[in-house]
């Protein structure tokens, strides 16, 4: 006899816990939050559904009638870190609402340094996740454009906190692996581009690092970063 055909399936339409029997022991809140403790001390490769059980101190095939999927688990930790923000009433500036989004995102994914990784995947529109965007429409009230500009806005905003963020912990993260001092790579990379430079190949580079524009300010980056994103919606620009 075939097997029942696979069909798709939305984590939140499911009852907390599948099936007859005794209450259930754990909620998809006690699963989220045993999940995310595991990405933040050791990354998200350490989650699986055996550590996750580990964890709560169940077994594993009996948290499967919680969670049937790892990709589930995902969607439950993404919105558990979901609810890290903090939705402040409008102040009627709608970019200094937006970038004060974006700031509480990028801050979030310091502290779960995983997240990035995620948000690349399609989870849905968890509880949390309608919470967000539903605070973001509110503080963009005060913009004449239609609703899907203003998602449009909401995403590529975030789309920038993902990758801006996703780099930085990227580097740290190398940083941290490697034998040598960030300041020993960097004079070695610095010479060898000086030397690349040098030979007249690209003149349009060394023109470009001959303006002494000083150290870069990474959060004047991001902040730049932010700006023109907001800016290309901007009516008034």
């Amino acid at each position: 006899m075939a097997g029942r055909k696979a069909v798709p399936e939305v984590i939140w339409t499911r009852p907390e816990r599948t099936g007859r029997g005794p209450r259930p022991a754990y909620t998809r809140a006690d699963i989220a939050a045993a999940a995310v403790r595991i990405a933040d001390a050791q990354g998200l490769e350490a989650v699986s559904m055996r550590h996750v059980a580990a964890e709560l101190g169940c077994g594993t095939m009996s948290l499967y009638n919680y969670v049937p999927r790892k990709e589930d688990l995902y969607e439950l930790m993404l919105d558990a870190v979901g609810a890290e923000h903090n939705f402040e009433d409008p102040s009627g500036d709608w970019r200094a609402d937006m970038l004060r989004n974006a700031h509480q995102t990028r801050v979030i994914m310091h502290r779960h340094p995983w997240v990035p990784r995620l948000m690349a995947g399609v989870y849905g529109f968890s509880p949390n996740t309608l919470r967000y965007l539903e605070h973001c429409l509110a503080c963009l009230e005060p913009l004449d454009l239609p609703y899907s500009t203003k998602m449009e806005m909401v995403a590529l905003l975030n789309g920038v906190v993902t990758t801006y963020t996703a780099n930085e912990l990227a580097t740290a993260e190398r940083t941290r692996s490697m034998p040598w001092s960030e300041e020993e790579e960097n004079a070695v990379r610095i010479a060898y581009l000086g030397s690349q430079v040098a030979t007249g190949a690209y003149p349009r580079l060394a023109e470009a690092f001959m303006e002494d524009s000083g150290p870069i300010d990474l959060e004047a980056v991001f902040e730049r970063a932010l700006g023109r994103v907001l800016d290309g919606f901007d009516p008034k620009r």
